[in-house]
């Protein structure tokens, strides 16, 4: 049977992030792709122009529907908007026993906010213990702990922060950093270092979405945490590469790029 992933996220009209990022990058890398949706939002190549998340009862409704019948092999969740659904989440996710991993969505790339202030402590306190992998950006990164990297040097003790609130495993992306894209992933005892060239390309809308739905697709077909992470980490880097423009601002990476 094709391994089966479900995202646990918020949906993207514009079609470059959230659910749609996720099925999309599902189907690129072989995986049956299945959805929860949290959260409505207007969205456009420009920022979010509206954001309304469903209620609780909706959210475990679809859950229960899609594991109690289908099955996964893996989870990914990405926005959650508010504690409420965040606390929701995290019991859910205690009783289903595959590999989660866990983008803790705080920022558009446009910088709008997707998770309520007072779901933070919910995040460090319920979600994180759930994941296998935590994949946080280095504005989530400060947002959670504090840490604040600026430079490759900081990503180990950034690491460490993620790391005290109880994932497996944490995948700090460098991206935002200067020179090649580099990301590190440790579980506190092994290291693992991955470095891509950085191209120049503005159109990167949906790059987390994407990075996180490849590990749980790769982790879903069986491979361990470091073999899904740089398989992961490749097809991004080749989605960047592919990025391309949609409307007016930032345009999404390109997640059928292997399929051209």
């Amino acid at each position: 049977m094709v391994p089966r992933v479900l995202a646990v996220a918020g949906s993207d009209s514009g079609g470059g992030a959230g659910i749609q990022a996720d099925l999309k990058t599902m189907l690129a890398l072989g995986v049956h792709g299945m959805t929860v949706v949290t959260a409505v939002t207007a969205q456009n190549s420009l920022g979010v122009q509206g954001s309304w998340e469903l209620p609780v009862e909706a959210v475990r409704a679809q859950y229960r529907s899609v594991v109690d019948d289908i099955g996964v092999q893996a989870v990914k969740t990405g926005m959650l908007a508010s504690a409420e659904l965040v606390d929701t989440v995290a019991a859910l996710l205690s009783g289903t026993d595959v590999p989660v991993v866990v983008d803790p969505v705080g920022v558009s790339k446009h910088g709008d906010a997707l998770l309520a202030p007072s779901a933070l402590d919910v995040v460090r306190g319920r979600l994180l213990p759930a994941a296998t992998v935590a994949t946080p950006n280095l504005d989530e990164v400060e947002q959670l702990t504090g840490v604040r990297v600026r430079s490759e040097d900081d990503l180990v003790r950034a690491a460490e922060a993620v790391l005290a609130y109880g994932p497996r495993w944490a995948l700090i992306k460098g991206g935002h950093l200067a020179g090649d894209a580099v990301d590190l992933l440790t579980d506190g005892t092994e290291e693992h270092w991955f470095r891509a060239p950085r191209h120049d390309n503005r159109h990167t809308h949906g790059t987390g979405c994407t990075l996180a739905s490849a590990v749980a697709s790769e982790l879903a077909k069986g491979r361990t945490v470091p073999e899904a992470v740089r398989a992961a980490k490749n097809y991004v880097t080749g989605a960047i590469a592919a990025g391309f423009a949609l409307g007016g601002g930032i345009g999404p990476v390109d997640h059928g790029w292997r399929l051209r």
